[in-house]
C-alpha cells in the first residue's frame, strides 16, 4: 500500500466531492467551487488543497492556509478530511504533517482544525498535540416536508431585498458583511477590510445565490441578511446570517432567513443546513423555530507549532 499526498489538480474536483460528502455530508459543496476556490484564493492566505491518494484513488483532503483576515498574525487553518472507508491507513497523518510544514514555512504560529465530535476523531487529533476549544453544531431542515413556518409580517420601516438588487453596486453589502463578521463567534476573528478581496472570494463565489440571498433594509441602509449558498441542484446553505448591532431584538434574522427558505423551496431545493457556534443561544433557537435539527457536532481543536 502506497500512500501519497500531492497538491489538487482540477481533475481532482470531482473524486474531492466524493471524499468530502462521505466524510461530512452536511456540507454544501459542488466540483466549481473547489475549483474555483483554488484559482481565487488570496496570495496572502498561502492556501494549498492537498490530496492524498492510496494506490492511486484519492481518498482524503486538506484544505490548508493563513487566516489572513484575522487582526492577529500566524493564526492558520488546516481541515483534514478522510473518506471513511480508508481511515486508518495513513492518509490523514500525512495530510496533516505536509499541512503543518506549509504553514510553519508560510509563518503559522498555531493551527486551527475543525474535528467531528466523535472518539476516533478527537482521538486523532489529541495523539498529535491538538487541544479541544469550541464547538459547533450542523442542523439540517427537510425542506421537501413542507413544514416550514409561514414567514413573519414584515415589520413597518422594514423593506427586503435580494442581493441580485445590489448586483450594480454591492459596497453597502460588504459594509454589512464586515460588520456583523466581526461579531461572530470564533477562535479566529475577522476582519473585513478589502473591499476588493470580498468582491473576488464572497461575493463572486460560483455558490452564491443572490436570488436566494435576503436583505433588510431600514431606512435605506442594509441593517440584516442571510446569505444563500447551493449547489444548484437540491441542497441550500446558510453561508452567514447576521444583524447590525442597532437593530438585534426586532427579529430580522428570523425574518430574512424566513424568507430566503420559502423562496428556496419554491425554487425547488429540498434540504437546508447551516451551522452554529454552540454558545450561540439567539440562533440556535431561530433555527429551531424553523425545525432544523442538530445532525452533528464539530469540535476546534488548535496546535502551537513548535510545541510538542
Amino acid at each position: 500500500m502506497t500512500v501519497l499526498v500531492r497538491e489538487f489538480r482540477p481533475e481532482d474536483a470531482a473524486a474531492t466531492v466524493d471524499v468530502l460528502r462521505a466524510a461530512i455530508p452536511f456540507l454544501v459543496t459542488t466540483e466549481q467551487e473547489i475549483v474555483w476556490a483554488v484559482a481565487h484564493a488570496n496570495p496572502a492566505s498561502a492556501h494549498r488543497l492537498l490530496v492524498a491518494e492510496i494506490d492511486g484513488r484519492l481518498v482524503g483532503r486538506a484544505q490548508v492556509g493563513l487566516a489572513y483576515e484575522s487582526g492577529t498574525p500566524g493564526q492558520a487553518y488546516a481541515n483534514v478530511y478522510v473518506h471513511p472507508d480508508h481511515r486508518g491507513q495513513g492518509a490523514g497523518s500525512l495530510l496533516l504533517r505536509t499541512a503543518e510544514e506549509h504553514l510553519a514555512c508560510a509563518g503559522a504560529s498555531s493551527v486551527y482544525s475543525w474535528v467531528l465530535d466523535a472518539s476516533a476523531n478527537r482521538c486523532f487529533a489529541e495523539r498529535r498535540g491538538y487541544q479541544a476549544r469550541r464547538s459547533a453544531r450542523f442542523l439540517r431542515l427537510d425542506l421537501a416536508a413542507d413544514t416550514l413556518p409561514p414567514p413573519p409580517e414584515i415589520p413597518a420601516g422594514v423593506e427586503l431585498r435580494t442581493a441580485a438588487d445590489f448586483a450594480g453596486d454591492p459596497r453597502p453589502l460588504f459594509a454589512l458583511d464586515a460588520a456583523t463578521t466581526a461579531d461572530e463567534p470564533s477562535d479566529i476573528g475577522a476582519e473585513l477590510d478589502d473591499y476588493e478581496d470580498w468582491l473576488t472570494t464572497t461575493w463572486g463565489h460560483p455558490g452564491l445565490d443572490r436570488d436566494l440571498t435576503v436583505v433588510a433594509v431600514v431606512d435605506g441602509t442594509p441593517a440584516a441578511f442571510t446569505a444563500a449558498r447551493t449547489d444548484r441542484v437540491s441542497r441550500y446553505s446558510s453561508g452567514m446570517t447576521g444583524v447590525l448591532r442597532a437593530h438585534r431584538g426586532r427579529g430580522l434574522a428570523k425574518l430574512v432567513k424566513a424568507h430566503s427558505l420559502h423562496r428556496a423551496r419554491a425554487a425547488g431545493l429540498t434540504e437546508a443546513f447551516t451551522g452554529n457556534d454552540a454558545e450561540n443561544l439567539p440562533m440556535l433557537a431561530v433555527n429551531k423555530w424553523f425545525g432544523y435539527e442538530i445532525c452533528a457536532t464539530e469540535v476546534r481543536h488548535v496546535r502551537e507549532l513548535g510545541i510538542d
